[in-house]
């Protein structure tokens, strides 16, 4: 199987939730097919287009989420997958490294999937499977202080959603309509 076929295989577990995410599951599809690189050669934004895998820590209807230096916006931990990774083990990866803990996956694979042009010097779009790991709510990991000032947990309809990545209210609502959090 080649690693199009993989990532392809991985996004045909997502059943969307919305017409938004229909779109940004068929733009995925196709850019999977274009035989376009699907993973960051060179940071930042190279190519302009690539493989991101996002891990919500989740504890029943509360998310975690740290307040990203280089964005300033309050984002569930993720990271960007390397060449030839399987997305689930960038997750174990990047939990490991940016949370010091393992990551349990509270889904069989990716909950939710966008794409979404990120902030910066240097825009690019992020094409990004959601991953739900679980937490222990009120819990704060042992998060690396080069990436996050802060973390602490909110409670679902507490999230700051205007200082967060702009899907994450469609995520967790998501969570809850497919009763994957109580």
């Amino acid at each position: 199987m080649s690693y199009a076929d993989l990532i392809e295989a991985e996004l045909r577990l997502i059943a969307p939730g919305d017409l938004l995410e229909l779109d940004h599951q068929t733009r995925a599809r196709d850019w999977v097919r274009s035989g376009a690189p699907l993973c960051r050669i060179a940071s930042p934004a190279t190519p302009p287009m690539h493989l991101v895998s996002y891990f919500p820590v989740i504890d029943a209807r509360h998310v975690l989420l740290g307040n990203h230096i280089s964005s300033g916006l309050w984002l569930p931990p993720g990271g960007h997958v390397e060449r030839s990774e399987h997305p689930r083990d960038a997750v174990l990866r990047e939990c490991l490294e940016e949370l010091r803990m393992p990551a349990r996956f509270l889904t069989n694979g990716p909950a939710f999937l966008t794409i979404a042009e990120t902030i910066g010097a240097n825009p690019h779009e992020d094409v990004s499977l959601w991953y739900p790991v679980q937490g222990q709510a009120g819990h704060v990991p042992d998060y690396d202080g080069r990436e996050y000032r802060n973390m602490r947990w909110f409670r679902f309809e507490d999230a700051p959603f205007d200082d967060t990545d702009p899907n994450l209210e469609r995520f967790l609502g998501k969570l809850h309509e497919r009763r994957i959090v109580a």
